[in-house]
């Protein structure tokens, strides 16, 4: 099916944002873990593969739409050296997904392509669940302090 050109560029600059999302989310993750704090390490790692699955599902709709999915351009990735820049780099890119994902889906309405708009919701609610996780933990960072957070990021914390 032959889709909106404008939208089908939308797609693959959202899916550049999920393949930069993927690889920076993955390095946190490993860094995580080498530092010992499994849990987080863990979580962060689920986001990484919500990640790939969005990428996977803009992959399949661009190429629905007879577009070219370009999987070769990445953003660029911001590491973070602690935790909490960690979670402030991802918090900060995941905020420019919602606004990205809402601009796409005006798009698509625009362009009357319902099924891309259902697409793009689906991710969209992904995402600021994302950004509800990052809220979380910059909260908890504040209330009982960074080591306190750190100490419950362990494995055997509480056991």
């Amino acid at each position: 099916m032959k889709g909106n050109e404008k939208l089908i560029t939308v797609l693959n600059s959202l899916l550049a944002d999920e393949l930069t999302a993927i690889n920076q989310y993955m390095v946190h993750s490993e860094m995580c873990e080498n530092w010992g704090y499994g849990k987080l390490h863990m979580a962060i790692r689920k986001q990484a593969m919500d990640e790939m699955h969005h990428a996977e599902w803009l992959i399949e709709r661009i190429i629905f739409l007879d577009g070219a999915p370009t999987v070769s351009k990445l953003n660029p990735i911001r590491i973070g050296k602690t935790v909490l820049e960690m979670i402030n780099n991802d918090n900060g890119d995941e905020l420019n997904a919602v606004r990205a994902y809402n601009e796409a889906i005006k798009l698509g309405r625009e362009v009357e392509d319902q099924g891309t708009v259902d697409l793009l919701t689906k991710i969209l609610k992904m995402e600021e669940g994302h950004v509800d996780w990052a809220e979380m933990q910059r909260a908890q960072i504040e209330q009982m302090g960074m080591e306190n957070y750190l100490v419950n990021q362990t494995e055997n914390s509480g056991s």
